[in-house]
């Protein structure tokens, strides 16, 4: 089939097919993200051909403009008085789960994987401390449109998206400490820029969201109507995104303190609701974009090293969270179900691989990482949709009608 390379062709057939998609998704009980994935893997160059490969790279704009707004929405579900009820649940739960999660894919990628790739023992160590590291994060995007299609409201909701919201913040020091030690197994010459630049990165997002939370403050008082209202929150939010990228900082990071910001400090809730008109096609093209960057000899050659990944993601974030649960004093909903609505991966993950592939002491390993890390969070984005559903379901928090 001839290749689509006119991007505003290109733009309707994600937004169109990927909302027919998610209608017959919905049709045999699963959710609109499942259908937004599959629609885009079907169009990729990898199965039908409709997108090419360059129209896909040219899009990548659409992902930092997804993934900002859903990072301001995620931050803003953050309200504190309901925080404060769940507050210990919510630390012992993100604390258990992301640590657990990187330990026991740290230890199945040194007992498992030396056998799966031909590279040295101190290579197989350091990629195991990556790559576990790396699976401590979790993707908002997927989580809140399941949350947010379904109307889930209640203690499951509230505790899944802060411990989403916290996961990355959490998968960022853990990155910190294992680029760190990569470097001592290496024997490498030790950087203190590995350290320091993600650390740094952090402190400027948070910065950059607190200021950026003034304007918004400012403006509330010049806006008028709902137009303008989301004219202004939308300048805002990619304003915040694009200083982050030119800063090296983390644009998610940066517009979750401002979503939580707004929420609990700045009383402009209008910023959320004018959201809400615009978020489904955001979620349609995301998600439909998300799946066209499928690429079936990536998927093979990555398949074991990425099963061993999610296999030990998913026994680190269900059983964490449970045992987190336990610690805190949880009711039995959040231990049984908090779990499973952490698979999703996605932005935090790959954008950390990415980092950590720019230096040359990690070459030996990174090309192996990098595309089992890709091929982990296409089998993550497909699996974790119908199960986040599941727990809503289960906890009674879902909007039937």
């Amino acid at each position: 089939m001839t290749k689509t390379t006119e991007p505003i062709l290109a733009l309707g057939i994600l937004l169109f097919l990927g909302f027919l998609g998610a209608k017959l998704s919905n049709r045999f009980k699963f959710p609109m993200v499942t259908g937004f994935i599959v629609i885009g893997m079907l169009l990729s160059p990898s199965i039908l051909g409709v997108l090419s490969r360059k129209t896909i790279e040219e899009f990548s704009v659409i992902t930092d403009v997804a993934l900002s707004i859903v990072a301001f929405i995620v931050g803003g579900s953050l309200n504190v008085r309901r925080l404060k009820k769940l507050s210990r649940q919510i630390l012992w739960i993100t604390m258990v789960q992301a640590t657990l999660a990187s330990i026991i894919v740290a230890l199945l990628i040194v007992v498992l994987a030396g056998s799966i790739v031909n590279i040295e023992y101190n290579s197989l160590v350091s990629m195991a401390l990556i790559l576990g590291a790396v699976s401590a994060a979790t993707a908002p995007a997927a989580t809140l449109a399941i949350i947010h299609e379904y109307r889930a409201k209640g203690p499951l909701t509230t505790t899944l998206l802060a411990v989403v919201a916290l996961d990355d913040a959490v998968c960022i020091v853990y990155f910190i400490v294992a680029v760190a030690l990569a470097n001592i197994v290496l024997a490498s010459n030790f950087t203190p820029y590995f350290v320091l630049q993600p650390l740094l990165g952090m402190v400027l997002s948070v910065i950059l969201g607190l200021a950026f939370s003034a304007i918004l403050f400012l403006a509330r008082r010049i806006v008028r109507g709902r137009e303008e209202v989301l004219t202004a929150t939308l300048g805002v939010i990619f304003l915040n995104s694009g200083l982050a990228k030119l800063f090296n900082a983390d644009p998610l990071l940066a517009n979750m303190t401002l979503g939580f910001i707004v929420e609990n400090y700045v009383d402009f809730e209008e910023t959320f609701l004018v959201l809400e008109n615009i978020e489904n096609a955001i979620f349609a093209l995301f998600f439909t974009l998300a799946g066209s960057h499928l690429d079936l000899n990536v998927m093979v050659k990555a398949l074991p090293i990425a099963l061993i990944l999610t296999i030990g993601r998913f026994s680190g974030k269900y059983f964490g969270s449970y045992i987190g649960g336990i610690i805190s004093k949880a009711p039995d909903v959040l231990k049984k179900y908090v779990g499973l609505g952490l698979l999703p991966q996605a932005g935090v993950t790959v954008g950390l691989i990415l980092f950590a592939a720019r230096e040359p002491m990690f070459e030996s390993f990174m090309s192996i990482a990098l595309n089992a890390t890709l091929a982990t969070v296409i089998i993550n984005e497909m699996v974790a949709p119908p199960l986040t559903k599941y727990a809503v379901f289960k906890a009674g928090e879902a909007y039937k009608g």
